[in-house]
C-alpha cells in the first residue's frame, strides 16, 4: 500500500483470517496530472508505528474465516475503504 500510495488492490481473497497473496491481486494505481510525483519509491524504515487505518484493516480481516475484498482503496499510502463479498454461511457472523 505504501509503494501503490493511489490506487486500489482488487479480489483479495480472505482465508482464516489471513490475505491470500499468491497470485498477486489486481493493483490499479490512480494517476493524478498536474500532481507530484506519485510513483516516487517511498522507503520503509525497519521499525514504525502501525497507523490506524492497517490496524483495522488487519483486525477486520483477521475476523472473516472466508470472503473476498472486491475492492481496497488506497490513498496516501493507507487503508480508506473497501467492499467485501462474505461467503453464505458466513453472513450469519455478527460484525
Amino acid at each position: 500500500m505504501n509503494i501503490l500510495d493511489f490506487g486500489r488492490f482488487e479480489f483479495l481473497r480472505i482465508e482464516r483470517g489471513e490475505l491470500v497473496l499468491s497470485p498477486w491481486p489486481p493493483t490499479v494505481r490512480g494517476v493524478k496530472f498536474g500532481a507530484a510525483d506519485t510513483a516516487k519509491r517511498k522507503t520503509i524504515p525497519g521499525e514504525f508505528e502501525l497507523k490506524r487505518q492497517v490496524a483495522e484493516l488487519l483486525e477486520y480481516t483477521r475476523s472473516v474465516e472466508s470472503g473476498e475484498i472486491r475492492r481496497l482503496q488506497v490513498r496516501n499510502g493507507l487503508p480508506t475503504e473497501m467492499e467485501v463479498e462474505m461467503a453464505p454461511d458466513a453472513e450469519r457472523r455478527s460484525w
